[in-house]
């Protein structure tokens, strides 16, 4: 059988398959010009970056504290019964036979050369629903992941790079834990991986280049750590410092803190992709939005905490894709029936020169 055939047939049993669940269409969005590129008459190739925080199903509610209170015996939840507090966001939403259609949707009809996913807790059926369309993966589990603690789990989460093997070549991947300033190990980590494109005889390797994705610790109080998880990352892709360089994730960290600062002013010279938006350099006023049941009510967070970050030698930005409007969002936030995740997906055109 032939790739389109197989595509074809793989699409036709997920529209098929979100008909017969009702499901509501995805937000609409659309990739922009940045108005830079077109200064740069390159007619080099172009290269699609996706960044998504696809939300783990077995997260649950306060489950580190049930763990150091060694309640390992009580009552645990995976996120499709509601009970990550998502309090507003209907079950069916969540509900994994469902949610996964959507996941497939949004990756598959953006087609990114790379994909750079955190939260990855069903990466078998990320890589085998995708190897229908010529992508391979490299997965690499939290150490102690919490959604391993979650009855019938599906496994633990993780960070994971998705390739598409039609046009790219992977030449190295390795994958680390990320340590604080004592050598110590996290619970956070990172895959990096170097690429090469397919076709490309160059001896002068100008089309290999470097992606990295990560997820930094999350929670207010943790500032000090992701500071020094960054650090860490920044020092062992410092081999890779003569090629052009992606960095992904989820950093649990807005633009005000230390470790955004850390990216900014690396030696690498890092920009993050979404500042070229507009004139004054600043990052957009989201990339997740929801709505959490707490103590005392329930509790809208909205704010930048995901990013791609690129080096400015041999690459040229052409398009970001938007993010959609808090109107289109809806006011019960992410996820939603329209949105199947509580991070929008991040996606860029570069073009390497």
């Amino acid at each position: 059988m032939s790739d389109s055939s197989t595509e074809d047939k793989f699409m036709s049993w997920l529209r098929a398959e979100s008909v017969q669940r009702e499901l509501h269409p995805l937000l609409e969005r659309s990739f922009v010009p940045v108005q830079a590129a077109s200064s740069n008459p390159n007619n080099g190739p172009v290269l699609r970056i996706m960044q998504w925080n696809v939300l783990a199903q077995g997260q649950t509610t306060d489950v580190y504290s049930r763990r150091q209170n060694s309640k390992c015996q009580s009552k645990t939840s995976t996120l499709s019964t509601g009970d990550d507090n998502f309090v507003l966001c209907p079950g069916k939403a969540l509900d994994w036979e469902n949610r996964k259609l959507h996941l497939l949707e949004e990756i598959l009809r953006y087609r990114p050369h790379i994909l750079c996913l955190e939260e990855v807790d069903n990466f078998s059926f990320f890589q085998e629903s995708l190897i229908n369309f010529g992508y391979m993966g490299i997965f690499y589990p939290k150490p102690d992941s919490p959604c391993m603690w979650v009855e019938n789990n599906t496994g633990p989460d993780g960070c994971a790079v998705l390739y598409s093997t039609k046009h790219l070549i992977l030449s190295e991947s390795n994958s680390i834990v990320l340590q604080e300033e004592s050598g110590l190990d996290t619970n956070q980590v990172s895959v990096i991986c170097k690429f090469q494109l397919k076709g490309d005889n160059s001896k002068k390797s100008v089309h290999e280049f470097c992606v990295a994705v990560t997820h930094l610790k999350a929670k207010k109080g943790f500032d000090e750590m992701r500071f020094q998880q960054g650090k860490h990352l920044l020092k062992y892709l410092d081999k890779y410092s003569t090629i052009p360089l992606f960095i992904c994730g989820d950093f649990n960290a807005e633009p005000t803190e230390a470790v955004y600062d850390l990216f900014q002013k690396s030696k690498f010279g890092l920009v993050s992709v979404y500042t070229h938006l507009n004139k004054e350099g600043k990052e957009p006023p989201y990339t997740t939005w929801k709505i959490r049941g707490e103590f005392g009510g329930n509790k809208e967070n909205c704010k930048t905490i995901d990013y791609i970050w690129h080096t400015k030698n041999g690459i040229n930005v052409k398009s970001v894709l938007a993010f959609p409007s808090g109107e289109a969002i809806g006011e019960n936030r992410l996820p939603s029936m329209t949105y199947p995740s509580d991070h929008l997906s991040l996606a860029c055109d570069f073009q390497l020169v």
